[in-house]
């Protein structure tokens, strides 16, 4: 049986990306792949509790480099109970968030450093990486006014404009950095129209 493909999406908060990865699961299952949708912080029971401490609460609420390590703490069950399993049946998976999420936000707008956030990055993920990333990438103005989140999940939509510009600029410098895995989706325009990019992106990477 053939190995599963790996779909991860990110960006700023408010651009698109759980209704997006829906869609893109609904292209890939009339194409005759099967697909899943999981998102992070969470994916799994355990990493669903992380998910609490990490999406409520002040903004302040942990010191930068505690964040990173608990989305990791996460991402580790994530992984080994939900991504790989799935993979290794031939399952394709779309993960709604990844790495890349931490690097942006924790790493980069939350300064606990680029070097920091790799190493960690290296020590639990090592050469596992998705096989195409998709980064939606929308003004932040934009984003957080069309955010809505329901049972308190507003922790990171609260941190302000200032903050949310760093986010997007580091998404789009990881996106640079990595021009082979990631892809630059302008998600500023209807939900039909950036699906349209998404999957011209997903067919020419995949060749579909």
């Amino acid at each position: 049986m053939n190995r599963g493909r790996f779909l991860t999406f990110d960006g700023g908060e408010g651009s698109g990306k759980t209704t997006q990865a829906h869609r893109l699961r609904e292209r890939l299952d009339g194409a005759g792949i099967e697909a899943i949708v999981t998102r992070e912080p969470g994916g799994t029971p355990r990493a669903e509790d992380i998910r609490k401490l990490l999406v409520s609460g002040e903004a302040g609420r942990w010191q930068p480099l505690t964040e990173a390590l608990l989305h990791y703490a996460a991402r580790t069950e994530h992984i080994a109970l939900s991504i790989r399993p799935a993979l290794e049946r031939g399952v394709w998976v779309i993960s709604d968030r990844f790495a890349d999420s931490t690097m942006a936000y924790q790493g980069i707008a939350m300064d606990a450093g680029r070097d920091t956030v790799a190493a960690v990055a290296a020590a639990v993920l090592g050469d596992f990486a998705p096989d195409l990333t998709l980064v939606l990438d929308v003004d932040p103005e934009t984003g957080v006014g069309r955010e809505t989140r329901e049972g308190g999940e507003d922790r990171y939509g609260s941190m302000g404009l200032e903050f949310h510009r760093k986010v997007r600029d580091g998404f789009r410098e990881i996106a640079a950095a990595e021009p082979e895995r990631c892809r630059l989706i302008d998600a500023s325009g209807t939900v039909d129209a950036v699906g349209g990019l998404i999957w011209a992106a997903t067919a020419d990477r995949f060749g579909l």
